[in-house]
């Protein structure tokens, strides 16, 4: 064997060795719905996939779905702040009063139904005006649960008047004013609740996405789901996010670093969108015709307005806090009617 052919045999062998020893970084990535959800299944694991294969191996997830590591859905925000979790997929609002500014975009009838249409104003308002509601936080994604329709057992609702006495789940408190408005009772409640709350008659119904239905089997125990007109801003959303432990993002590599940033922020939002709206038809496809409720224009407009003074009301208690509450408020507006 010439020398040459020999340095190029042990050059390789180095490359090989150096590369079996690069260090694999497993993160933590708990979130509050079931392993077959759509967001585990169509979304977080491709998405952690993606990580892996453009980081050759050398980013790994290990997922915790249903609040596998402890505590719950309100605790999950503080799991990643504090370690216990890498990264958290949850919604802010369910940490109550540690995100007042996002709460904005959850106001009624603010955003247009749909992930692919309500995502990019989320972002950009998350950009604009709420970066300082998640300090300490490295934000992977902000975006949608693509709008809240009414699904219900025993009673259809049509109309403004058929939500009188009636008990719904409502997902935040932005949610519950809503509820509350509308002449129907909130009760606070995490999704995995639902389902047994309403087959034991505890409540009604539930102000929900379809993108929960499936997973958490409440088209098992409803048997109306009353829709806004095509077109309208959706009744109410959850706002969901991916956060990351700012100090573990900071600890990495920076060409894993790197790797993170490119598929975050309005690229994870897209991947979110596709799969979102996608799931979303095809739950509403599955439903029988006859449980489909359309709400007129008419109703719709009477809903709206009796909504109107929850915004008012908002942005009046964001200002107690110190914050500029019209501001924010304008400035959800403005950019939720830029985009229709």
């Amino acid at each position: 064997m010439t020398m040459s052919k020999l340095a190029v045999l042990l050059t390789a062998a180095c490359s090989a060795s150096l590369a079996l020893a690069e260090p694999v970084y497993t993160l933590k990535v708990a979130h509050f719905l079931p392993a077959n959800s759509n967001a585990q299944h169509n979304i977080i694991e491709p998405w952690c996939q993606q990580l892996s294969d453009e980081s050759a191996g050398r980013i790994k997830c290990q997922l915790y779905p249903s609040m596998q590591l402890g505590g719950t859905p309100a605790k999950l925000a503080d799991m990643a702040r504090n370690g216990v979790a890498d990264i958290v997929w949850t919604a802010p609002a369910y940490s109550a009063g540690k995100f007042p500014r996002i709460e904005a975009m959850e106001l009624p009838f603010m955003l247009p139904a749909g992930a692919r249409a309500s995502n990019p104003i989320i972002w950009q308002y998350y950009e604009q005006y709420a970066r300082d509601d998640f300090k300490g936080y490295k934000v992977l994604s902000v975006h949608g649960d693509g709008g809240m329709d009414i699904h219900t057992r025993g009673k259809a609702v049509a109309r403004l008047e058929d939500l009188k006495d009636l008990k719904l789940r409502a997902s935040s408190r932005t949610a519950a004013k809503l509820v509350e408005a509308l002449g129907a009772t909130p009760v606070s409640m995490p999704p995995a609740q639902m389902t047994e709350a309403i087959s034991k008659g505890v409540v009604d119904g539930a102000l929900a996405s379809w993108e929960v239905v499936p997973p958490t089997k409440l088209d098992e125990v409803t048997d109306h789901h009353s829709a806004i007109p095509a077109g309208q801003p959706a009744f109410s959303y959850t706002v969901l996010a991916m956060l990351m432990n700012e100090r573990k993002f900071n600890s990495l590599p920076e060409d894993l670093r790197v790797i993170l940033e490119r598929n975050s922020g309005p690229a994870l939002n897209e991947r979110f969108a596709s799969a979102w709206d996608l799931f979303l038809d095809k739950a509403r496809a599955a439903t029988p015709t006859e449980q489909m409720v359309t709400i007129d224009a008419s109703a719709y407009g009477a809903m709206k307005q009796a909504a109107a003074p929850v915004a008012d009301a908002w942005a009046a208690a964001v200002t107690e806090k110190g914050l500029n509450g019209q501001a924010l408020l304008d400035g959800a507006r403005a950019l939720s009617s830029q985009a229709r």
